[in-house]
């Protein structure tokens, strides 16, 4: 039997309760990153948008609680979080197609689809780049073997001209993503994240269209925390930021 036990999952509330997601015990637990991506999407009521390694599905579920109507599709390498993320679907009626394959090789029926965005969490680390996870799905998640090059390959053929990706990932991969654009995606925007005033950004969100010939351009770092450091146990992200992940706002990306 394929899928989580129920005793092995907790049931979490995420942009202010609008989203409850399942989400195992030990394993792979969604945070704020997946919140950040689907806010960065500039969605319209009837876009196709497809997620690439969705996971349970917190990415595609934030999306759908911000735009109403979407046709929205997820693939997942591995069974029990595919059936995880239909689950979650089911959880907040939710309309979304889960496909279990590897990004690398697609099913014929979904390599003839187009979509209007793509949008992908990439795991953090290159494989063995890492210290080892005892749980098997949380080391897929950190490290999978699947080259970047092949996200943004799989990324490109599925979007339709003018559509956008949109990725969040560690910030020491970026050279790799920008090179993986080339030949493939145009209109380059990168935007750090940075958890507080002063301090280096961890994490990008990168923006990129198909067909795009608009400049390169590196946004100011978007600072989530207030002050310069964490002086008490309690959230102090900024009221920006706290909107996103509270109230299910779009994020403020630079004009």
């Amino acid at each position: 039997m394929s899928g989580f036990e129920d005793s092995a999952l907790s049931q979490d509330a995420f942009l202010g309760a609008r989203v409850q997601l399942l989400q195992p015990k030990q394993g792979y637990r969604a945070g704020v990153d997946p919140v950040l991506l689907a806010a960065a999407v500039p969605a319209q009521p009837g876009d196709r948008v497809l997620e690439l390694g969705c996971g349970g599905g917190p990415a595609l579920l934030c999306l759908a609680a911000r735009v109403p109507d979407l046709d929205l599709t997820g693939v997942e390498l591995q069974v029990d979080y595919a059936d995880l993320a239909r689950r979650n679907a089911a959880l907040n009626a939710v309309d979304i197609t889960v496909v279990e394959a590897d990004l690398a090789a697609l099913p014929l029926d979904l390599r003839q689809i187009q979509f209007d965005h793509v949008i992908a969490n990439p795991p953090y680390y290159r494989a063995g780049a890492h210290s080892p996870a005892q749980d098997v799905g949380r080391q897929i998640a950190l490290g999978g073997a699947t080259e970047l090059t092949v996200w943004f390959d799989t990324a490109a053929r599925r979007l339709t001209h003018k559509g956008y990706l949109h990725m969040i990932q560690r910030a020491d991969r970026l050279p790799e993503m920008l090179g993986a654009c080339l030949g493939r995606l145009g209109s380059l925007e990168v935007l750090p994240l940075a958890a507080r005033v002063g301090r280096g950004a961890e994490l990008v969100l990168l923006r990129a269209r198909k067909g795009g010939r608009a400049g390169f351009r590196l946004h100011a770092p978007l600072i989530l925390h207030n002050g310069e450091a964490h002086l008490r146990d309690a959230e102090n992200y900024q009221a920006e930021i706290r909107a996103v992940l509270r109230d299910g706002h779009g994020l403020p990306w630079p004009s």
